[in-house]
């Protein structure tokens, strides 16, 4: 049995399945636009149901051990060549399985990922233990505030839910240890093992994880192109869908043909 559940369509088919990896919050959801316009358009997909810090806790807490969770939903759907789609932390992970995977990642499309920047106040503390509390008083407002540039897009539905899996014991606990995941993941060393085409996607006003590092960073590699997508936050898949689509396609078309 797989650590992730997914949805995938078109599978096997034609050139590599084009796979979105859930977040760190936030379910399939956060891929609707990209999933369904890929989908329809024939091309071969899959995407993760869960979020991160909804599964077992000793794989949320490993980027290696997350990319090998992630590549056995795509050995379950049946394909081998794959383009990562991720954000956020998943972000960290396509990174590090393009690196140890050359024959099977053709390409990855990174969003939004950590590890470069001092992390904003959110109503996330950590007491002396490492865990992770929740102040739900400031979680809400801050968390829609570092997320989106312009007014938040996640339905209430989505919100609570959010809110009630981070309540529970087993959600905290894989989140702190994600949290100390991105902290200890050394970035410049997973971009050195990368070597098929990569695409960065990032919301200009991005205060989660701000443009600039990973722009001047991203520039040093070869075969990497990095786009600033305007009036957007830390998630463009959402809140600029039809630019962030568009943009993959392209890539797409590009790298697998």
């Amino acid at each position: 049995m797989t650590t992730f559940t997914a949805e995938h369509h078109n599978t096997p088919g034609d050139g590599p399945l084009v796979a979105f990896m859930s977040a760190l919050f936030a379910g399939k959801w956060i891929w609707d636009q990209p999933f369904g316009a890929l989908a329809a358009a024939g091309r071969p997909v899959l995407r993760t149901n869960e979020a991160i810090c909804a599964i077992d806790a000793k794989v949320a807490g490993s980027i290696e051990r997350l990319g090998d969770a992630f590549l056995e939903s795509c050995d379950e759907a049946g394909v081998g060549e794959v383009v990562v789609c991720a954000n956020s932390l998943g972000g960290l992970v396509a990174i590090d399985l393009a690196g140890r995977f050359p024959d099977r990642v053709r390409g990855i499309v990174v969003s939004g990922a950590p590890g470069l920047s001092t992390e904003p106040d959110v109503g996330l503390s950590m007491d002396r233990r490492g865990s992770v509390k929740l102040a739900t008083d400031q979680f809400r407002e801050r968390m829609l505030s570092a997320l989106f540039h312009g007014e938040p897009l996640f339905t209430e539905e989505q919100i609570l839910a959010t809110g009630e899996l981070l309540a529970t014991g087993p959600a905290m606990v894989a989140m702190a240890r994600s949290l100390r995941a991105t902290r200890t993941y050394r970035v410049p060393d997973g971009l050195d093992k990368v070597r098929c085409p990569s695409l960065y996607v990032w919301g200009r006003h991005d205060r989660m994880t701000p443009v600039q590092p990973w722009q001047d960073l991203v520039a040093r590699y070869q075969d990497t192109e990095f786009v600033t997508v305007d009036d957007c936050g830390h998630i463009p898949m959402v809140e600029r869908g039809d630019d962030y689509t568009r943009r993959l396609l392209e890539f797409l078309d590009r790298v697998a043909g």
